[in-house]
């Protein structure tokens, strides 16, 4: 029997090395930074998860369910679910067809889809009116400029992102470190995060861990949010 590419699904063998494990409990006397997550203070980030992204990558599909499980748990819990886009430019840059080239340029821009912004996400996530969906006009969800999620997210009295989504080592890596910048608690949920490969995943994860924020997995982050709640 053919199994057709859009019907697999992959998980990444996440990992941390026990060595930076041991640097931050040696630095800090803790392995985790964040040992609370406050709901109502908190927002989960869910990155580029539209269907040019998932319906290419089996192991985006593969986080679907995590992420469904934060989104319920987090709203439940008083929290913010926010859905990350990215915009359309109504032109691309020559930087960017110079980096890219015109075909991958072009390809890139129309990635983001047609129809409203709730239709763009991918279908089998429940999206409910009090979520927020923003558009990105960078790597970065949190760039100054390029996306409004930074404003937002301060009218919500956020100080603790949760990020979620694709692609691990591009989006998701670039808006863990410039809302680190921005003075956000940061955790990469490490098995609702998607790349192309394991080696990719884990280089990100390994980052993030070292020097911008705290890395869990999703069943983790759930224990942390219920115990505040």
């Amino acid at each position: 029997m053919t199994i057709n590419p859009a019907d697999q699904v992959k998980t990444h063998f996440w990992y941390i090395d026990p060595k930076e494990y041991a640097r931050h409990e040696n630095r800090r006397g803790k392995r985790h930074a964040y040992q609370t997550i406050k709901a109502s203070s908190t927002a989960l980030v869910v990155i580029d998860m539209i269907p040019f992204f998932v319906n290419e990558n089996p192991y985006c599909r593969g986080i679907i369910p995590n992420i469904a499980r934060l989104t319920s748990t987090l709203r439940a819990a008083g929290g913010v679910v926010v859905w990350v886009l990215p915009a359309v430019e109504t032109r691309v840059s020559d930087v960017k067809r110079e980096f890219f080239g015109d075909k991958v340029a072009d390809m890139y821009n129309k990635s983001a889809g047609s129809g409203s912004l709730n239709e763009r996400i991918w279908h089998e996530f429940d999206v409910l009116p009090d979520d927020l969906i923003v558009e990105k006009s960078s790597s970065s969800a949190f760039f100054p400029g390029y996306s409004p999620l930074h404003s937002m997210l301060q009218e919500h009295n956020i100080d603790t992102v949760l990020i979620t989504g694709t692609v691990t080592n591009v989006c998701c890596e670039s808006s863990a470190r410039d809302a680190k910048e921005l003075g956000y608690r940061v955790i990469m949920v490490a098995d609702a995060n998607a790349a192309v490969s394991d080696q990719s995943h884990n280089a990100t994860l390994h980052t993030i861990y070292r020097s911008f924020g705290d890395v869990r997995p999703t069943q983790e982050v759930i224990e942390l949010i219920s115990s505040e709640s």
